[in-house]
């Protein structure tokens, strides 16, 4: 190295210090001589994607940003595991934990944050830890290992990745928020209300504006108080409530310090030759937590420093925020609560869960949240950074009809100077000269020369769509609808997948088919998981946090927060001991309702989620999966032993079928019945199998429906036997199975492939009928046992899913 190179150490090696430094190396390479030391043990990686590490969607090489080839190829000297203790700033050098002193011509504070850590009796508990660092995603891995009940205390972002990477640990997660609605620093009250019900249906836990006041235990922690008497159990307890810069040391040098490190326009510290990026630095009052402002601080920095002359100055950030949290899109920028001379456009769409605020003040847009579909925000931010004057258009204008241009990505209408990755200021203009100088065909590759979707990985859609419209490759737009948001690929070509590369795990399936959400959603998330389990029917062990909530609880919530129970009666019929079994429980458990269903059974509704094992266990009655997708009712009227224009035995084959195909998964629910004449008694009909007895045979009706969209059913095959019936509905719902879309009935299945193309898979085609028949034959040896006779049996689970968790503790 040249001896004429000025030395620059940077303390801290986060994402703010090291952003810096690769400004500097762009503008001046060989400028300096570079230090930088850094507490973790770790080379500089992304502290945003700790969450997919928690949740075991990523492996930590995944998330580092720069190798350690990166500094040896730079000739950066990096000191990891060995934070600087001391700074002597009248003889300029640092000394390290490990006695390592070092001079500098230029310092760079970028010590970061330190997580807040409520100062409660029993904070110091084993099992009490924050979410910050690698550390801790380990911490929280290696517990779950062992325990299964925690507790977050915080309902913001940090606290919300925390507990769904819990939760996906299998851990039994509460969330404990002292606000009234979560995230309420990013999102006004509807939209944190939205985000709480949509995580609720996901399986989260949430006890709101619940104030802590001790955490209890021997040495470990066995729970949590709160003030207003209430308790949780807990073995881990995750504080997520908030960060402090961290300045102690900045503080021991004689630097100026308010909440953090005070810096001038130039991000200069008090002292001479010393600076501040970050979190630990604080402009005009103000310190930043976002990757954005960080990395804008990084720039103005690296301008300074490698250019004297420069005119560059920091005049602080506009607050915004895009990130998705645990499958939704949410973005909040500038000032969008209501009040002050402010006026409000917004549209909220409760079907499709989008909700979208955009606050005006002297005719110009202040702030803005959007929910479920974040699509305008590159716009809305860019009025916001130029105070764009709207005097001269409607204000409706500012959030468009969903239905206009419905089809095109919001990238093609943004302007060239418009920014795309506002985490690290990648323009659209700068994307696309790189795609063309560059010759880029993948968004890594853009990633890689541009930064674009480097950081938060929200704008990868948008750099995507930006691609695709930059080659022009008309051809390779894909016109089949995707699952979800959260991948490109249609139902057909994740089964596709999963079959061809025999992917065996909902993870799995999500990083190796590329997934953009690595979580996942809660649309994805139990398609995969009943696509898997038909793919893998004798190995595939279902995931229960997959499910919707009513199929983890086994009973169908009502609107007032009780549960539903529907025991099975096969083919509708009953005797006097199950209806006294139904009577007893009744009264014991004081069932407000008792009501006779249209599927031939008898409905308790109004119990309490606590109650339901004992009540399961009293019944002694098989489940009748009135909650799932799955097989529901096989409806029959009286038949020929009573009917004197029944023709068949209508009762004994529809006997045969429940209990042949009871706890079968479907893509959705099926209603099957069996009539004995014509006269349809049990509305055969209108059922997703339907069977009418003729004289001497059976006719056999699909894909009917006697909902929303009433379908007659289509008559599908005429046979002689019970025994061709029972191979016709087999092969037939095994191919349904295989074949539809998750969430897909019977009646738009059949619609959409063919009643011909069924009839000639499994009616004329007999080497199909006797495959699929048999596949039936696999999954229905390997279909679960009865779920309410496995809970009453099995504590643990009972514990987890239906015991209150306000507890007396041990």
């Amino acid at each position: 190295m040249s001896n004429k190179q000025e030395k620059l150490v940077v303390i801290g090696n986060g994402m703010a210090g090291v952003r810096t430094v690769e400004e500097i190396l762009k503008k001046a390479p060989n400028r300096f001589d570079v230090t930088i030391f850094g507490k973790e043990p770790h080379p500089n990686y992304n502290r945003i994607s700790l969450s997919s590490v928690l949740q075991g969607d990523t492996e930590i090489d995944d998330i580092v940003l720069n190798t350690y080839e990166w500094y040896e190829e730079n000739d950066i000297t990096l000191y990891t595991g060995d934070p600087v203790v001391d700074i002597d700033t009248t003889k300029q050098t640092v000394t390290s934990e490990k006695n390592v002193t070092v001079p500098y011509d230029r310092l760079i504070m970028a010590t970061g944050s330190n997580p807040f850590m409520l100062p409660l009796p029993g904070a110091d508990k084993e099992g009490v830890i924050a979410f910050r660092d690698i550390e801790d995603c380990e911490t929280m891995i290696k517990a779950s290992e062992k325990y299964q009940r925690a507790v977050v205390i915080g309902g913001g972002l940090l606290g919300l990745e925390a507990a769904r990477g819990l939760i996906n640990l299998n851990m039994e997660t509460d969330v404990i928020h002292l606000e009234e609605y979560l995230m309420e620093r990013q999102l006004d009250d509807t939209a944190g209300t939205m985000l709480r019900e949509e995580l609720e249906s996901q399986g989260m836990r949430f006890h709101m504006k619940k104030q802590t006041e001790q955490i209890v235990g021997k040495d470990r922690v066995e729970g949590v108080y709160f003030k207003d008497g209430s308790k949780l159990q807990a073995d881990l307890v995750v504080m997520a409530v908030g960060i402090k810069p961290n300045i102690g040391l900045a503080q021991t040098a004689g630097l100026d310090t308010n909440r953090a490190v005070v810096v001038n326009d130039y991000l200069e510290a008090s002292a001479p030759n010393v600076y501040a990026v970050g979190e630990c630095a604080e402009h005009n009052g103000v310190a930043y937590g976002l990757v954005a402002p960080l990395y804008e601080q990084a720039k103005v920095l690296a301008d300074r420093l490698c250019d004297e002359k420069s005119e560059a100055s920091y005049a602080g950030s506009l607050m915004y925020t895009q990130l998705k949290v645990s499958g939704v899109d949410v973005f909040s920028a500038g000032d969008f609560q209501s009040g002050e001379g402010k006026k409000a456009v917004r549209v909220h769409d409760e079907f499709e869960g989008v909700y979208k605020k955009v606050m005006v003040k002297d005719e110009k847009v202040v702030g803005s949240v959007l929910f479920g579909d974040t699509s305008d925000s590159p716009r809305l931010l860019d009025m916001m950074k130029k105070q764009e004057d709207i005097s001269g258009m409607s204000k409706a204008v500012l959030l468009p009809s969903e239905e206009a241009d419905s089809t095109d990505s919001p990238v093609l209408s943004m302007a060239p100077d418009e920014t795309i990755c506002g985490c690290n200021g990648v323009s659209k203009e700068a994307i696309v000269q790189s795609i063309e100088q560059d010759g880029l065909t993948s968004v890594e590759e853009i990633k890689k020369h541009t930064n674009a979707s480097r950081s938060c990985g929200g704008c990868k859609p948008l750099v995507a769509d930006l691609l695709q419209a930059t080659l022009g490759d008309e051809s390779s737009i894909s016109q089949v609808e995707p699952l979800c948001g959260c991948t490109s690929l249609s139902h057909e070509q994740v089964q596709e997948g999963i079959r061809n590369q025999q992917l065996t795990h909902p993870r799995e399936v999500m990083n190796v088919l590329g997934w953009e959400n690595e979580e996942g959603c809660s649309k994805c998330r139990p398609a995969i998981n009943y696509y898997l389990g038909v793919v893998h029917p004798e190995t595939y062990e279902d995931d229960d946090l997959s499910r919707f909530v009513n199929e983890r609880m086994h009973a169908n919530i009502q609107n007032d927060g009780t549960y539903s129970v529907v025991p099975r009666m096969y083919g509708g019929v009953t005797d006097p001991d199950q209806l006294r079994k139904i009577a007893n429980v009744a009264d014991k458990y004081e069932v407000p309702m008792l009501k006779l269903t249209g599927g031939q059974r008898i409905d308790m509704l109004g119990v309490n989620k606590e109650d339901l094992p004992n009540m399961w266990s009293d019944l002694d009655m098989p489940s009748g999966h009135a909650y799932g997708k799955a097989i529901r009712t096989v409806k029959t009227c009286v038949g020929e032993d009573f009917c004197r224009f029944g023709t068949q035995d209508s009762i004994g084959l529809g006997i045969a079928i429940e209990k042949k195909f009871e706890r079968l998964n479907t893509p959705h629910k099926v209603k099957m019945a069996v009539s004995a004449c014509p006269r349809n008694c049990a509305e055969s009909g209108i059922k997703d199998i339907g069977i009418v007895g003729v004289e001497g045979a059976w006719e056999m009706y699909v894909g009917g429906n006697g909902g929303v969209d009433l379908r007659p059913g289509d008559l599908l095959a005429k046979v002689e036997t019970s025994d061709e019936v029972l191979e016709i509905i087999s092969a037939f719902l095994q191919y349904y199975r295989e074949d539809a879309h998750y969430l897909e009935r019977t009646s738009h299945w059949v619609d959409r492939v063919g009643l011909e193309h069924v009839r000639r898979t499994v009616i004329d085609n007999m080497d199909n009928r006797k495959y699929y028949a048999e596949q039936m034959e696999v999954a229905l040896e390997n279909k679960p046992a009865d779920p309410w006779e496995s809970l009453t049996h099995n504590e643990n689970k009972r514990k987890e899913l239906f015991e209150r968790k306000a507890v007396e503790l041990v």
